[in-house]
């Protein structure tokens, strides 16, 4: 369904009362990614302190650039993580977030 052209009543999804996309923003696809962004951005601050004390230098450290970069590694390991199932996080916003889109707007 095309959701940039302009919805008449006419159109044959808006009979479908289950439909929550159009009423109420995202489809389910997009609330999941929000949900994993959100669970793999969580992950990353949880991971930041697990790096802080480490050292860059020495035989094997990567020295300044190192440093410089490791916030890039530590989100790309949190997004691992998520894409490997996670800790859970993401399937509770999800689940909250169906919730919310189901509440009738006050």
């Amino acid at each position: 369904m095309n959701l940039s052209a302009p919805i008449s009543a006419a159109s044959p999804d808006l009979a479908r009362p289950a439909d929550t996309t159009l009423r109420r923003g995202q489809s389910p696809e997009e609330m999941r990614a929000t949900a994993e962004a959100f669970e793999a951005s969580f992950l990353s601050q949880m991971f930041k302190p697990m790096f802080e004390g480490l050292s860059t230098d020495g035989p094997f450290g990567g020295g300044e650039g190192e440093a410089t970069w490791r916030s890039f590694l530590i989100d790309a390991m949190a997004q691992q993580t998520v894409k490997a199932g996670g800790v859970g996080l993401a399937d509770t916003v999800m689940s909250e977030m169906l919730k919310m889109q189901e509440q009738k707007p006050a």
